[in-house]
């Protein structure tokens, strides 16, 4: 019986272990978390998101977010599906 390949989960404090060269932070990885989705600006522009929440790396059980490293790093090295900038 062959189980499905379950994702490596990270909180925001660990990630940035995992990706020691990449000079994460837990507030930097906060930061990608804020911005990874379209949001509107004070003036009712609408900003871009940085793709993570479409590369499907974001995970939240109530308050607490974990980061699927496998899809984080495919976004972070530019290979998501998302297809935008990663900053």
């Amino acid at each position: 019986m062959n189980q499905p390949d379950l994702p490596q989960l990270a909180t925001v404090q660990n990630l940035p272990g995992l990706f020691p060269h990449a000079g994460l932070t837990p507030s930097a990885v906060r930061n990608q978390i804020f911005k990874s989705q379209d949001r509107v600006s004070a003036g009712g522009a609408v900003i871009p998101g940085n793709g993570l929440a479409e590369a499907g790396a974001i995970i939240r059980q109530g308050r607490k977010v974990l980061i699927d490293v496998r899809k984080y790093a495919q976004w972070l090295t530019g290979q998501s599906q998302g297809g935008r900038d990663n900053g």
